[in-house]
């Protein structure tokens, strides 16, 4: 460690965090709203001079929500799943007071050399589904408060900034991402240090590196886990991408209405420019960095790369058109860079142990992890840390408990709205970036919506088409009408008014939108049907054959859909 970090280290060390009795709760979203705050009231007014309570992120485990754990000094550490202001009653005071953990309370158990394992709770790296996790990006997740920055430097934070920024040359750290094989986890799946070899070869004196938490998919909320849960892992990456390519100054672009991840981000933010983590001459290695929070209406396509430039901007958020790219214009004219959350949250420990390291875990053209986030009709709802190469039906039944009805799983929908279905002949699939998309449908940010057997699968497309429809910019009539066509041909299936040829037309529409789209969110906007059509084509053509006769001006039952003011 350099002279600077270890003074920052030592000072923070000599905190005492060394009590008898430690109370944490988990306090992310899906805590929050399970009830975690109530729990943590009534700890705070009734055990606060017992022991020690602290708020922490979560585990990611949101079907055991509200999580409590307690510690006390010579004994495991024991985790209790949805907890109530009853149950925390009961277990603290059977558990602290008389020696009772609570068994069917209980779920889990971390050790530490010396303790002895308590009888019939599994530790929790033996719990399903947390025993099949590699957790990287997400290794301090219900560890730490992630308000805290002496709890992430206590954990190993800012290390590996430090070991890039004095250890290190920009072209060092750019290699080592390189050679680790890490993809953009937004969904492109694009070499990440190639991407930034981009930016690093412009010399120009100002040039930014982008966050994108933007994350308006449905079934998607790792973005916003990493924010909530541990702040300081993303900006540590921002710092080190910012090195790698020789940039100035950095954005984390959220949407607003987020606001856990918001008030984390810029609390993170704050810490590291008080601790002298941002700034001028960052840790007296010469190099100057200034990060700010950036926001942005309710926009879906201000996740594309040019859209949220052009929202930082205080511009409405439509695509630009390309050339020139952001490596050479981009935010403000400026050389530019972008990355999603993930993809930044990799960088410390790839730099920490090694590009080597991380390229063993996964596949081979898919290293490392990915961060899944299950919803829908399975058992264990929550955000899980997989390492590439699990199949799908292992993912599903291991991790994910199986079907939460009892009614088999009929199909996943992944990678958002503009990602795809599959159905059960592909759960064999291992997940992997390419063989995902050879089945038919990207893994993208990561959300996988589970169904059962109930789910009509042609109401479901139009509900994904319909979201595609409405989030649309129109700046390119490729995707505003062809969404609109197809919602229209989809619509009239649902409602058994199908016109003959319908399933002709919407193939075509789709397949003119790959082509003739500004930007992915119509070049892909054809992908959930396509997908569909490939697995559940039966379905559709019995939904298509059902024709009525209409008079020329017979009006066609149509979604409707709510108005806003977009940004």
């Amino acid at each position: 460690m350099s002279e600077v970090f270890n003074k920052l280290v030592s000072k923070v060390k000599s905190q005492d965090f060394d009590e008898e009795i430690l109370i944490r709760v988990g306090y992310g979203a899906s805590g929050q709203a399970a009830g975690s705050i109530k729990v943590y009231d009534w700890l705070t007014n009734n055990f606060k001079s017992k022991g020690e309570i602290r708020l922490v992120g979560a585990l990611g485990l949101s079907y055991l929500e509200p999580i409590v754990d307690i510690k006390i000094k010579g004994k495991p550490r024991v985790l209790f799943s949805n907890v109530d202001v009853e149950k925390i009653q009961k277990i603290t005071d059977e558990y602290i007071n008389n020696q009772n953990y609570l068994k069917e309370y209980a779920f889990a158990q971390i050790l530490q050399d010396g303790e002895e394992l308590l009888d019939n709770i599994p530790e929790l790296k033996n719990f399903v589904p947390f025993k099949y996790q590699k957790r990287i990006a997400t290794r301090n997740f219900g560890e730490i408060n992630p308000e805290s920055f002496d709890e992430y430097i206590l954990t190993g934070g800012y290390k590996s900034l430090d070991k890039a920024l004095n250890s290190l040359t920009p072209e060092n750290v750019l290699e080592e991402v390189k050679n680790s094989g890490l993809r953009g986890r937004g969904g492109a799946a694009f070499s990440t240090g190639i991407k930034w070899s981009f930016l690093a070869g412009n010399n120009a004196p100002i040039k930014y590196v982008l966050c994108n938490c933007e994350e308006g998919d449905p079934g998607a909320f790792n973005d916003k886990g990493i924010l909530e849960n541990d702040p300081h892992t993303l900006l540590e990456g921002l710092i080190i991408a910012g090195y790698a390519t020789k940039s100035s100054h950095g954005h984390i672009f959220i949407r607003q209405g987020h606001n856990i991840p918001i008030e984390n981000a810029r609390k993170a933010v704050k810490d590291a420019y008080d601790n002298g983590l941002l700034g001028k001459n960052i840790l007296n290695s010469g190099f100057d960095f200034e990060v700010e929070v950036s926001l942005t209406g309710d926009s879906y396509v201000a996740g594309e790369e040019t859209a949220l430039m052009e929202a930082i901007e205080g511009k409405r958020s439509m695509p630009r058109f390309r050339p020139p790219f952001p490596a050479q214009a981009g935010l403000w004219g400026k050389p530019s860079n972008i990355n999603n959350v993930k993809t930044l949250s990799y960088v410390p420990w790839i730099i920490e142990n090694g590009a080597n390291e991380f390229k063993k875990i996964g596949t081979e053209k898919s290293s490392g992890t990915a961060i899944i986030c299950l919803s829908g009709h399975i058992n264990n709802k929550g955000m899980y840390e997989i390492p590439f190469g699990i199949t799908i039906k292992d993912l599903l039944e291991k991790v994910g408990g199986g079907s939460s009805t009892g009614k088999g799983i009929k199909l996943l929908q992944t990678g958002g709205p503009l990602g795809g279905v599959l159905g059960k002949e592909a759960f064999d699939v291992v997940m992997d970036f390419e063989e995902m998309a050879k089945a038919g449908a990207i893994l993208g940010s990561g959300g996988i919506i589970v169904g059962d057997q109930n789910v009509d699968v042609v109401d479901l497309i139009r509900n994904l088409v319909a979201f595609n429809q409405f989030e649309s910019c129109g700046k390119c009539f490729p995707c505003r009408l062809g969404n609109t066509h197809m919602l229209d041909i989809l619509d009239r299936a649902c409602n058994e008014k199908s016109i003959k040829g319908d399933l002709d037309v919407v193939k075509k529409i789709g397949e003119n939108m790959k082509v003739g789209s500004l930007c992915g969110h119509g070049q892909l906007g054809y992908n959930p049907i396509s997908s569909a059509l490939k697995f559940f084509d039966q379905e559709f053509i019995d939904k298509m054959t059902t024709f009525t006769i209409r008079d020329e001006k017979s009006k066609i039952p149509k979604m409707i859909l709510p108005t806003r003011t977009r940004p």
